[in-house]
């Protein structure tokens, strides 16, 4: 009995902590569960967007700008809490969320950006740390060298020239990073897709608000929209799968959690619906749902799973499974 209550008033202690940082500095709270990765079952990109449907602006990685980590600049949002008058700080993601680059390369180009100023161009940033062709491309892919007036297209074009720059090396121009005149710049659904490529979030737009007219043709209720939905309504709901908890219950349920632009929405897919779409709901990063509506007292949203269909996101989404 002593060790179940110690171990529940550690636990409420934690809850509650955890739950007046997030409500009084939300900014903060997103921010060092970045830094703290990886833990628990949401993922970066569900943290990020949860902060953003608090109203907290998230940037993306900046060669010139970004920490090694997450890190927290000036912002004019507002205040979850009437207590605080201060607004809001913005979340920028840090240099070691882009992949390929890592903690310690992170923090290499922080010290020497601090010791020697800003890099001036890609090649420069290779020429005084030392990167690869690789890691040139992935910081272009996730917009960090949009600091140089250079979209990321036009960046992966020259990110192979600009690695070929090594220390040591005299400060010459021996080839051109400037990409053609005509090379177009990427679309929205590209610049997404170069987003969860590169840094597995992206900060801009949630991959379901894409393709919410099509969604909404369909008939498919956003996680917001169940809310004013009567308790006990038959929905059909769609987004991306965060996590399965797997094995099931000793009932044979399973929970999956389905996330969109508008929040998230728990899942009970009982042991027949389970074996009747068995592949689809292990494997797909995407789901359509179809099921019974239910309000708890309170206020928590369920949804209890008749069907369920594959949802094409068109990108790669990789759930955390639980156990």
């Amino acid at each position: 009995f002593g060790f179940a209550e110690s171990h529940s008033i550690s636990f409420a202690l934690l809850v509650y902590a955890s739950s007046w940082l997030k409500r009084h500095y939300p900014a903060a709270f997103c921010a060092a569960l970045l830094n703290a990765q990886p833990m628990g079952f949401y993922s970066p990109q569900s943290l990020i967007h949860d902060a953003k449907r608090h109203g907290i602006e998230i940037r993306k990685p900046a060669i010139n700008v970004s920490n090694a980590k997450a890190s927290l600049e000036p912002g004019d949002g507002p205040s979850q809490c009437s207590c605080l008058h201060a607004p809001q700080p913005v979340v920028r993601l840090g240099l070691a969320s882009v992949r390929t680059i890592g903690d310690d390369l992170a923090e290499a180009i922080v010290t020497d950006r601090e010791a020697r100023g800003d890099y001036t161009s890609m090649a420069d940033l290779a020429r005084r740390v030392g990167l690869s062709a690789d890691q040139v491309e992935a910081l272009a892919t996730a917009g960090a060298f949009a600091c140089f007036g250079v979209d990321r297209r036009d960046a992966l074009w020259g990110a192979g020239a600009a690695a070929t720059a090594r220390p040591g090396q005299l400060d010459v121009v021996t080839f051109d990073e400037s990409a053609p005149p005509q090379l177009p710049a990427m679309t929205e659904p590209e610049q997404l897709i170069a987003d969860m490529w590169a840094t597995s979030m992206t900060p801009d737009v949630y991959p379901t608000a894409l393709i919410r007219p099509r969604l909404a043709a369909l008939g498919i209720v956003t996680a917001r929209g169940l809310h004013s939905i009567e308790d006990h309504t038959r929905v059909t709901i769609g987004g991306v799968v965060t996590h399965r908890q797997r094995p099931a219950t000793a009932r044979g349920v399973t929970f999956l959690n389905i996330e969109d632009e508008t929040g998230m929405v728990n899942v009970i897919v009982e042991e027949t619906v389970w074996q009747r779409h068995r592949r689809v709901a292990r494997e797909a990063g995407g789901l359509l749902i179809r099921g019974m509506l239910e309000h708890t007292k309170d206020g928590v949203v369920n949804v209890v799973a008749e069907r369920l269909e594959r949802l094409n996101l068109g990108l790669h989404t990789r759930s955390r499974d639980f156990r």
